[in-house]
């Protein structure tokens, strides 16, 4: 079996091209200090296609997961706790995963701060890709 190199995939490519931060929902009303928003903030991306070294990659077959990554910097580090995991399949479905709604880490963030956000892919054999830029978000 293929080994891949420490860039598993172009996810991070990918998630150039397309990972966008959607809000959806109604009001505009202001939010209250510590309070977090019931509005889905939805991050989603592109499946990488191929491996860094242009081999092709079936996600449904050679991804394990998505880490994603939020911090107040926008500077992301292999030190750095995973905030989420999503696995690249949908398991009762069996669906590429291919968005992932923030307003589920709520609890852990606070309204009116700006957040980044990056992710990185995990192969099956747990080689991670780099990570993809880093977008920002508030709640």
């Amino acid at each position: 079996m293929r080994t891949p190199s420490r860039r598993t995939n172009h996810l991070v490519l990918a998630l150039v091209l397309s990972m966008c931060l959607i809000g959806c929902g109604g009001g505009g009303g202001e939010t209250s200090p510590g309070v977090i928003p019931s509005t889905p903030l939805v991050l989603s991306w592109t499946p990488p296609e191929s491996f860094a070294d242009q081999t092709p990659l079936d996600p449904a077959r050679d991804l394990a997961h998505y880490e994603i990554y939020i911090n107040e910097t926008g500077k992301f580090a292999s030190t750095d706790p995973t905030t989420a995991t999503v696995s690249a399949v949908d398991p009762a479905k069996g669906d590429l995963v291919t968005s992932f709604d923030l307003a589920n880490l709520g609890p852990f963030l606070s309204a009116g701060k700006t957040y980044f956000v990056s992710m990185q892919s995990v192969s099956n054999t747990g080689v991670k890709s780099d990570f993809s830029p880093a977008a920002s978000f508030s709640l």
